[in-house]
């Protein structure tokens, strides 16, 4: 039975080629796994360094990538291989001797390197095809080929065929470059960064902030001249040392609209607790987008009534006040009446409680706002993966999702 033309080639599948080697090793790829390399230097001590070719494409990006691994170019380097860079390569080859592959390399930040046997990404090369990509690759793999060729004609046809991948050696000084960067900022875990872009693909983190709307809490300090003359239950949960300016039940208030929200958030946005705030399936991002449009239309209803009605409903607040200060200022004027009035009748009450009233009582332009709903997404990022407790917290809030 024939070899098969196609075959799944991981770097464990990979190293095991690798140490059959007797003549040659010639590996040209984005970059190099642990095994591979691993199986290289083992190699270089039996058949010799020199013997052994690799091209890479030596860079921070790359790397990155999860390409290749910093640690196993040094173990190359280590043992006297010459690791040659040639920038943009992204096709994979693997030849030992007069047996190769060309293949997909792996890129750890998609994918892990452990391929099942039924995933093939490698094509086995013929015998010429082997000597042809030798004599194209690099000086040190053509001489490698010539060195290996049965015959004169042969030597001569390799001899013939012009390198076509521009390479250069990596220094010393570009290793430490790109090591030095790595170390400052690492890359992250591939096998974390796998897990997030699974995340990112069910979940999103939403924040939902309503500004502008709460007229309601707004308050006013009751100035101490009038506090001073004693207070009764006649508008108790309203009128103590401050004022609520506007019932908080009454139509003006933002309550209907907060509960509105809130019921939003319920449905469509689930807590994963108070150190992770609250997320939402993208699934249902159309869905909870719909419903927060619908919101922004009774915000907007909302506003316009505000507008028109909220001095009104300032003056209201403003003369219960003065109504039930009115029959005190009478009975007992205080001092800062005495200083300015000639009778202290209730029309006189009324005026200078108005008038102390005007320095803390605001207008009605002054405590409209811009309201808007704030609607911030945020995805699942690397650091969220880490938090211990992040998993469970998602299933918490999922049940019946896996």
């Amino acid at each position: 039975m024939s070899e098969p033309l196609f075959r799944s080639l991981d770097s464990a599948a990979m190293a095991d080629e690798i140490r059959r080697a007797q003549h040659s090793v010639c590996y040209a790829a984005p970059g190099i796994h642990r095994e591979p390399a691993k199986a290289m230097a083992e190699v270089a001590r039996r058949i010799g360094p020199e013997l052994i070719t690799v091209c890479l494409d030596f860079d921070e990006r790359v790397l990155r990538m999860g390409f290749g691994d910093l640690a196993a170019v040094n173990s190359l380097r280590e043992a006297g291989i010459i690791v040659s860079s040639t920038p943009g390569l992204r096709t994979g080859l693997v030849l030992v001797d007069h047996q190769g592959y060309i293949f997909t390399p792996t890129a750890l930040y998609l994918e892990a390197d452990h391929r099942p046997a039924g995933a093939p990404n490698a094509m086995r090369l013929s015998k010429d095809q082997v000597t042809e990509a030798l004599a194209r690759l690099s000086p040190a793999a053509k001489a490698i080929a010539i060195a290996l060729a049965k015959t004169d004609e042969d030597r001569e046809r390799i001899r013939q065929q012009a390198v076509e991948v521009p390479s250069q050696p990596v220094t010393k000084d570009q290793f430490a470059t790109v090591q030095k960067r790595l170390e400052e900022v690492p890359p992250v875990q591939f096998d974390v960064a796998r897990q997030v872009r699974v995340f990112n693909a069910y979940l999103q983190y939403v924040e939902l902030k309503l500004s502008g709307a709460a007229i309601q809490r707004h308050r006013l300090a009751i100035p101490p001249s009038i506090q001073k003359l004693g207070g009764s239950k006649d508008l108790e949960g309203r009128l103590r040392t401050t004022f609520d300016l506007i019932e908080k039940g009454g139509k003006l208030s933002s309550k209907a609209l907060e509960d509105a929200l809130n019921e939003i958030r319920k449905n469509f946005t689930p807590s994963l607790g108070k150190d992770h705030g609250r997320v939402a399936l993208k699934r249902a991002k159309p869905h909870l987008e719909e419903r927060l449009e619908e919101f922004r239309s009774e915000l907007k209803a909302h506003q316009k009534r505000v507008e028109k009605e909220l001095q009104g409903q300032l003056d209201e607040s403003r003369k219960q006040i003065v109504d039930y200060y009115v029959p005190r200022v009478v009975q007992s004027p205080p001092d800062a009446m005495h200083g300015q009035f000639l009778e202290f009748s209730k029309d006189e009450a009324r005026t200078w409680l108005k008038g102390e009233l005007d320095q803390v009582f605001p207008k009605a332009d002054a405590l409209i706002q811009k309201m808007q709903l704030d609607v911030r997404y945020k995805d699942v990022t690397f650091e969220t993966l880490n938090q211990k407790d992040f998993l469970r917290a998602v299933k918490e809030a999922f049940p019946r999702i896996d």
